[in-house]
């Protein structure tokens, strides 16, 4: 009977696994659908690169405003409820997009994009995670963070190829309809035992207690350094292809969506197999496998700008982005060690917060900006040096863990 228990529960934990991998997917795909049709839509338009990555930095504001109030609420109340009503929420807004006439109304839709995925980015997370045992989080948390390299590669690919074929705002129209049926499914999911066994009460004073946490705070600074730079290239480098080396929108989303794929599948898999494979050695795995991941990174990075070749670019591109997936895996799972079941919906609220609060709420805009000035190269560039302080955040994280917790359990 316990064995027929234990069986099932495996069984479902796949089903979640599942469920929450391809509601992440289309949550990346219409976010990035965006950043493939940028062209387009700046020639319909008549826009500035600044006001383009604006639209890229009001949807992260709103983004991150909203996810301390949701992670609240998901510390209160069932997580897959949440999930769900945010999935439809934000892919009926990312169908709206498509109706839109002006750069107020554009940005009006994608701003409530943010609205939407903000409830599902801080409970999703921590509900995946409860489903599996400790040994096997990095392994999981890798797999949950594949959605983020494939749905963006997807959503470059789709908004490339369906801006070009039917228009841009057609392309919102199609990318949009899979999460409708996705947040309805996951309504009906249940939620975890260890949520259920939780003890005590959630009050938003947990807030505050999260800033005595060295660690998580660390591991937070070290995702908006890599935020910040993935980000901004995330919107900026499908134009740089475009203005670099004459490409057309379809085969600039085509190309850098393909590499960002297939780095994103091998250094989210590979980050998250090592950090589980080195914790039976060493119990700071998941920040050693940080700070490799930024400053190997960030050669491959800058060579990418620097060269003349566009076959060097794009195997340089797929090298860096290769190395900063790697921390994905990793990097969730210690927020998930560090912190108790009861707080767990706001630490990655807060977490969402101020990673895009000193990331890509930030970078596509200032990039936008600095390219108007300096040209997109030498922003790309820039962004790109920033990671170095990601590494240093990393190995100073690691030395909080050490210090903070015997590895047991978790404080705050």
């Amino acid at each position: 009977m316990i064995l027929y228990s234990c069986m099932e529960t495996q069984k479902y934990s796949r089903r979640v696994l599942f469920l929450i991998f391809f509601i992440s997917l289309f949550n990346y795909i219409d976010r990035q659908a965006l950043y493939a049709v940028f062209p387009l839509i700046k020639k319909d338009l008549l826009l500035s690169d600044a006001k383009l990555g604006f639209l890229a930095s009001s949807f992260m504001l709103v983004y991150m405003c909203f996810a301390p109030l949701v992670g609240y609420y998901g510390d209160k109340y069932r997580r897959p409820l949440i999930i769900g009503v945010s999935a439809v929420f934000w892919s009926a807004a990312t169908l709206c997009t498509g109706f839109v006439r002006n750069y107020a109304q554009l940005l009006f839709t994608r701003s409530a994009v943010g609205v939407g995925e903000a409830g599902y980015g801080t409970v999703s997370p921590s509900y995946l995670a409860e489903w599996f045992p400790v040994e096997r989080r990095a392994r999981v948390m890798a797999l949950y963070a594949l959605a983020i390299p494939v749905g963006s590669a997807i959503g470059y690919l789709l908004g490339g190829v369906l801006g070009e074929l039917f228009g841009w705002r057609n392309a919102f129209f199609i990318v949009a309809a899979p999460g409708i049926a996705l947040g309805i499914i996951a309504l009906f999911f249940r939620e975890t035992e260890e949520k259920k066994a939780r003890v005590g009460t959630v009050s938003f004073s947990h807030y505050a207690k999260l800033f005595k946490n060295r660690t998580y705070l660390l591991v937070t600074l070290s995702q908006s350094i890599s935020t910040f730079s993935v980000g901004g290239m995330a919107a900026w480098m499908p134009s740089f292809f475009v203005r670099s080396y004459g490409l057309g929108v379809a085969r600039a989303g085509l190309l850098f969506g393909a590499v960002t794929v297939a780095a994103g599948i091998a250094g989210n898999l590979t980050g998250g197999w090592l950090a589980d494979w080195l914790r039976a050695r060493n119990k700071r795995s998941y920040f050693i496998i940080g700070y490799l991941s930024f400053f190997l990174s960030m050669p491959f990075g800058l060579a990418a700008v620097l060269t003349d070749s566009l076959r060097v670019s794009l195997t340089m591109i797929f090298f860096a982005e290769f190395f900063i997936f790697m921390n994905s895996g990793p990097y969730h799972a210690a927020i998930v060690e560090t912190i108790p079941v009861s707080m767990r919906s706001m630490a990655f609220a807060l977490n969402i917060f101020i990673i895009h609060a000193l990331g890509d709420a930030l970078s596509p805009s200032l990039m936008g900006i600095f390219s108007d000035h300096f040209g997109l190269s030498l922003a790309i560039f820039v962004s790109i040096l920033y990671l170095g302080f990601g590494g240093i955040t990393s190995i100073l994280a690691g030395y909080c863990y050490e210090k903070d917790y015997n590895c047991e359990g978790s404080r705050i």
